[in-house]
């Protein structure tokens, strides 16, 4: 009756992830995607800037002369950055073709057009209208462009756009201090760009813990980077060399000019030309609503990941892939979703995971809070790892571990300890029994702990 099982509509990594799992599990799968399978993640995102960041970040490390190693006329050739960019996404995504194709999952190239419940017409060099049982939408997200008068001038990038033009600027201008404002930001000024950075919020990264943002920006300038916050942009202009860029701060009516801008201030859900001009679908918001098994207001559909809702990540985007296959075939999905580790390249590294602080007592918990500040250890100093701390957050009753935020060299690969503390409902003192190796990162990570056992300890005394 139907020509598939499921159908998922985008090859990102919550799309590709739930049609191997489906497919793993006996379903007729196909996908169909209509640029490069693993969407912006593999391709625009994730992948790509932290391949750059990893270029700019030995160039930072060799110019910096800090161990003792100069290098004479050390040349930046930014097409072979881009070129090794490139080569990282063409071998991941190759990677992933091959693991569907393995699982026998049919990869459909072109546009996917939902016609209502169980039907799909696929545009493209094949068109045809294709029935499932299931359709799941993983469309994922597109770069944002306010109504700012001066938005659209040529100067004017896009994270997509800045991926790919391959030039290495003297001066740009980055609106927005969120993840993509500062891991760009951080790249530029590696290889010596002067970059400014300008954000609405009082500080960088104003979702995150207040700490984290402050001493992200009080590093920054340390590095020759301006950043203006709590500023709003009102204007762009053409400039002979560029962009000025015009908003009012804190002192007034500012500018800053730069040869281009890269606007980063966030991203939409990615549903144009998604449905039928007579196929409606409920919304949250921006986002596409979805029930506690994902299905939308229409039978037989779900949608995962940046398309549904606004914690947009990757990681977020293939658990939601697993959890709504297994709904959807009447069972329970295994990961826990409400801790979800969220990690931003910058230097140091930033990861945070679970509540800060001030959410925890918003909720009425009552909480200690243990800080350590990574002078003392050994690899954060033979690194020369600058402003670095750990912070963990503790239940003051039950003394179980409600969040973590870490910023230091490597906190992206150990923040992963603190999500699985959380999930397992761990305690400060059960986290102490773990061994910890020596000189490693992780080291800081019982000192923050027992900094939140000295705090509880004196909480009950």
């Amino acid at each position: 009756m139907f020509h598939y099982d499921l159908i998922v509509i985008g090859a990102g990594p919550g799309g590709y992830t739930a049609a191997l799992r489906a497919a793993k599990r006996g379903w007729k799968t196909a996908v169909i995607e209509r640029r490069e399978v693993g969407g912006t993640c593999l391709n625009r995102g994730c992948i790509p800037t932290k391949t750059l960041l990893h270029a700019s970040e030995i160039a930072a490390g060799i110019r910096g002369g800090r161990f003792g190693i100069e290098a004479q006329q050390v040349r930046l050739d930014m097409a072979a950055m881009l070129t090794r960019k490139r080569q990282v996404s063409a071998q991941l995504s190759g990677g992933i073709e091959t693991m569907l194709r393995a699982e026998k999952v049919e990869l459909l190239q072109g546009n996917a057009t939902v016609l209502g419940p169980s039907q799909v017409r696929l545009t493209g060099e094949n068109e045809q209208v294709l029935t499932a049982r299931h359709i799941l939408l993983a469309t994922g997200a597109v770069p944002a462009r306010p109504p700012i008068p001066g938005l659209d001038l040529p100067e004017v990038m896009t994270s997509d756009d800045l991926l790919e033009n391959g030039r290495l600027y003297q001066s740009l201008i980055v609106i927005g201090g969120g993840v993509i404002g500062v891991e760009f930001a951080t790249f530029y000024a590696d290889l010596g760009c002067q970059v400014t950075v300008i954000e609405g919020m009082d500080r960088l990264l104003p979702a995150l813990d207040r700490e984290l943002g402050q001493n992200l920006g009080m590093i920054f300038k340390k590095r020759g980077i301006a950043v203006h916050t709590g500023a709003d942009v009102t204007r762009l202009e053409k400039t002979e060399g560029g962009v000025r860029v015009c908003f009012h701060g804190k002192g007034g009516e500012e500018s800053a000019a730069g040869e281009a801008v890269l606007c980063a201030i966030g991203r939409r859900p990615n549903t144009e030309g998604l449905f039928a001009p007579d196929v409606a679908v409920a919304m949250n918001g921006r986002f596409i609503a979805v029930n506690e098994n994902y299905e939308t207001s229409l039978p037989g559909i779900y949608a995962i990941g940046d398309v549904s809702g606004n914690i947009q990540l990757a990681h977020m985007a293939a658990a939601q892939g697993i959890d709504a296959v297994e709904r959807m075939m009447g069972g329970a999905g295994r990961i826990d979703l409400t801790a979800v580790p969220s990690c931003i390249y910058c230097a140091p590294e930033i990861a945070c995971v679970g509540m800060t602080a001030e959410e925890a007592k918003a909720e009425g918990r009552a909480v200690a809070v243990g800080k350590y500040v990574m002078y003392a250890n050994g690899r954060t100093v033979i690194q020369d790892g600058g402003r670095a701390f750990l912070k963990i957050v503790a239940n003051a009753e039950s003394h179980a571990i409600l969040g973590a935020q870490f910023m230091c060299e490597h906190a992206t690969d150990m923040i992963s300890e603190m999500t699985a503390a959380i999930v397992n409902g761990l305690t400060v003192e059960q986290m102490l029994r773990v061994m910890r190796p020596h000189p490693t990162f992780e080291e800081g990570v019982q000192d923050a702990l027992e900094a939140v056992l000295g705090k509880l300890s004196g909480a009950e005394h």
